[in-house]
């Protein structure tokens, strides 16, 4: 079989100037991160395949990129004849379930509140588009043993300061962090008749409401068994202007008094944030908001872009989660930056690095193949004083086209160029 020299479908190759601008955004993301109090851990990139089929994935347990058991144990499980035997482990699809693990398996050694943050690549078997890969990376903030709503206010801050600080190198000064409740989606569905049991399928299919219009919603809610009086009166809730400073004017329609905390506690993290967040930042409460998966219990958020089409960061509660680790239930909220799209929106732009870098520039001698060894031995010497003094520096052959050479250099970076000719 030929080798290829082309990446896997959905994966990509990195070029220098690809990871400059990468590593920066990143450094950038972090530095913020870490001035609100988080603190970075790593978990695996697998996890056990029940971890990751837990119903609690959304869409995303069809995406999970599994892997065979080995040796004797994978030919007892084919000599079994269940082919769902055969799978141990699977590539993770995002960094909360791993997060949830690490929590009840380490949370003795942790403070509580925990403030978390990961940086890591994912894997999702889906269909690769511009700003979507097969293997991409999040950044995630998480806030686990907090119940109050200081979590929620703490994430939205963060990331609106974060994405406002990494959006601007871009010019793009405005976004929107749209906020919802679970609870109000639930208690919307169950008004319109659906029963408890139904109401995550029809969460699903509402969620594609900015993708197929609410004609298309309709058509997928009657093929999935909705009666068509159930959809109507679930899709009229959502029809009528919205009124998106305040969730309490939308709530009063379906059940006021059950919905009274979540309303307060949601329009209290409204009213915060508008007044935390960055100039440019609208906060609006947004009852289509779903978001896909099955863990959250409470507030829900994502961020989108003004004619970007793409929502660009997302998050919410997940208060049930930790609890099918350890067995007790732990309060958690957390919010992720969907990377590629913002270095898509970067590059775009034509950003190169959010780095200031040396100001005098990067510094390169180009040595000449016939230089003596005394002679290279200098240029060695001269590069080790400038890095001492805080300069970047290479040490390289001379190529013959050097002014191509030079041309390329500059691109990277560099400013000053020695050239060491031979003696």
């Amino acid at each position: 079989m030929a080798f290829s020299k082309k990446p896997i479908k959905g994966m990509t190759d990195f070029l220098p100037a690809d990871m400059k601008l990468r590593e920066s955004v990143l450094s950038q993301i972090k530095s913020i991160y870490a001035s609100f109090g988080f603190t970075q851990i790593e978990t695996p990139m697998m996890e056990h395949i029940g971890n990751l089929t837990s119903k609690q994935g959304g869409d995303n347990e069809k995406l999970i990129f599994k892997v065979l058991k080995r040796g004797a144990a994978f030919d007892r499980a084919w000599d079994s004849g269940n082919r769902d035997e055969l799978v141990a482990e699977g590539l993770r699809y995002d960094l909360t379930v791993p997060l949830s693990r690490f929590y009840a398996n380490n949370k003795e050694q942790l403070p509580s509140p925990f403030r978390a943050l990961q940086v890591g690549p994912v894997w999702r078997a889906d269909q690769p588009a511009k700003g979507r890969f097969r293997q991409f990376v999040q950044c995630d903030i998480d806030v686990l043993g907090d119940s109050t709503n200081l979590a929620e206010i703490e994430l939205i801050t963060a990331t609106s300061k974060a994405l406002s600080t990494v959006l601007g190198a871009a010019g793009i000064d405005k976004f929107t962090v749209h906020v919802n409740d679970r609870r109000i989606l639930c208690a919307a569905a169950m008004k319109a008749g659906c029963a408890d049991p139904e109401v995550g399928g029809m969460l699903v299919t509402l969620d594609k409401l900015d993708k197929i219009g609410f004609e298309g919603v309709e058509k997928e809610l009657l093929e999935n068994g909705a009666a068509p009086e159930m959809a109507d009166c679930f899709l009229d809730l959502f029809k009528g202007e919205i009124d998106t400073e305040s969730c309490k004017g939308f709530c009063d329609q379906i059940d006021p008094e059950g919905l009274a905390e979540a309303v307060a506690n949601l329009d209290e993290i409204i009213s915060a944030t508008r007044a935390l967040t960055p100039d440019g930042v609208q906060i609006v409460f947004d009852p289509t908001l779903v978001r896909g998966m099955g863990y959250y219990t409470g507030p829900i958020f994502e961020v989108t872009v003004d004619n970007f089409g793409i929502s660009i960061a997302g998050g919410g509660r997940y208060d049930e989660m930790i609890g099918k680790f350890s067995g007790e239930d732990v309060c958690a909220c957390g919010f992720s930056i969907g990377f590629e799209r913002i270095i898509a929106v970067l590059r775009d732009a034509g950003v190169t690095s959010l780095d200031e870098g040396d100001a005098e520039g990067a510094v390169a001698f180009l040595v000449d193949g016939k230089a003596s060894a005394e002679r290279r031995f200098e240029a060695l010497e001269q590069a080790q004083a400038l890095r001492a003094e805080g300069r970047d520096v290479a040490v390289l052959p001379m190529r013959k086209n050097m002014k191509r050479q030079i041309a390329t250099l500059e691109e990277e970076g560099f400013t000053q160029f020695e050239k060491i000719y031979k003696d």
